[in-house]
C-alpha cells in the first residue's frame, strides 16, 4: 500500500463520529513505534513531522521510511507536514511525496492567512494532497515556536465559516483551549464553541495540543465533532523516559539496537492508547 491523502480517512471519521490519531515522529524509531501500534490496533495512521524534524532528518529520508512503512504494514498511512508557515517548504514536501500538509498562517491577519492558505490549496489539490489550516491560535510550544497565553486566541465560529469557504481547505484546526506541550494545570476546553463550529462547518475538525489532556476530555471532544487529534509531547516523553531508565540500569551499554528497543515499546504503548481514545481502532 502506498501513502494516501488524509481526506478520505478524515471524512470517513467525520461521518462515523470518531477521530484519526496523528503522531509527530522524528526518526525511524518513533515511526516504527506508531506504525506497530496502528497495525496492531487495525487503525489508519497519520505520521506528522514539523519543519524542525525536516531540518533534523531531511525530507527525502522521512518520505522514504514512511513509504516503506506504508508498504510493509499495509494500513492506510498518511504523511503530513505539521505547522509550517513557509510556502517553499510546503511545496517541496508536496513535490517529494507528502500526502497532507498544514499551512500555518495563524500569526497573520485574517486576510493574509486566507491568501497564503489559498495559494497552498491551489498547488496541493492539483497533486491530490489535502490541506489543513488553522484559524485562531493554539498556545504553548511547538518546536522552537512559542505562543503565550496572551497571544493565544480561540476560534471565532463566524470566522471559521468564512475561512473554510474562501480557502477551500480540506480540514480545519481550531483553537478551543488546548495547548502544545505539557499543561501547568487542567486544560479548559470550550466544548460549547466546538459544538457551534461543528454545526456550521462541513469539513473535518482538528484538535492540536492533545497531549496531556485528560482522557475524558478527548472523548468528549471527539463526541462533539473532532476528527483528528495531534499527539507529540506524550510520545516524546515516553520515548525519552524509557531511554533514561535503560541507561540508569545499563550504564555501560552502547548498542543502539538494544537501548532503542524499550523506547520504541514505550512509545508504542502510548500510541495504542491514543488510537483507542480517538476511536480509530478497528477502522481498517
Amino acid at each position: 500500500m502506498s501513502l494516501i491523502s488524509s481526506k478520505e480517512e478524515l471524512f470517513k471519521a467525520m461521518k462515523e463520529k470518531y477521530a484519526v490519531a496523528a503522531f509527530n515522529i522524528h526518526n525511524l524509531e518513533t515511526l516504527k513505534a506508531v506504525m506497530q501500534a496502528a497495525s496492531e490496533e487495525k487503525s489508519p495512521i497519520i505520521l506528522q513531522t514539523t519543519p524542525g524534524t525536516l531540518k533534523h532528518a531531511g525530507v527525502k529520508y522521512i518520505v522514504a521510511i514512511a513509504e516503506n512503512a506504508a508498504s510493509e504494514y499495509g494500513i492506510p498511512t498518511i504523511l503530513h507536514l505539521d505547522h509550517c508557515d513557509n510556502i517553499e517548504t510546503i511545496f517541496k514536501c508536496i513535490d517529494l511525496g507528502y500526502t497532507s500538509v498544514m499551512v500555518d498562517g495563524s500569526k497573520l491577519s485574517f486576510e493574509q492567512n486566507v491568501d497564503m492558505v489559498k495559494k497552498v490549496v491551489d498547488y496541493a489539490h492539483k497533486k491530490g494532497v489535502q490541506v489543513e489550516a488553522e484559524i485562531g491560535k493554539v498556545g504553548g510550544t511547538e518546536d522552537d515556536v512559542m505562543v503565550s497565553e496572551y497571544e493565544a486566541s480561540l476560534t471565532d465560529p463566524d470566522d471559521a465559516v468564512e475561512f473554510v469557504k474562501r480557502t477551500g481547505i480540506d480540514s480545519l484546526a481550531i483553537a478551543i483551549g488546548t495547548a502544545h506541550g505539557m499543561y501547568k494545570g487542567k486544560p479548559k476546553i470550550d466544548f460549547e464553541r466546538l459544538r457551534v463550529i461543528r454545526g456550521l462547518v462541513d469539513i473535518p475538525l482538528v484538535l492540536h495540543g492533545a497531549s496531556d489532556v485528560p482522557d475524558e476530555m478527548i472523548r468528549k471532544a471527539v463526541s462533539y465533532g473532532i476528527n483528528k487529534i495531534n499527539i507529540a509531547t506524550d510520545l516524546k516523553n515516553a520515548f525519552g523516559k524509557a531511554l533514561k531508565e535503560f541507561f540508569k540500569d545499563n550504564p555501560d551499554e552502547y548498542d543502539p539496537r538494544k537501548y532503542f528497543m524499550p523506547a520504541i515499546d514505550a512509545a508504542k504503548q502510548v500510541a495504542k492508547s491514543k488510537i483507542k481514545l480517538a476511536g480509530c481502532n478497528n477502522k481498517v
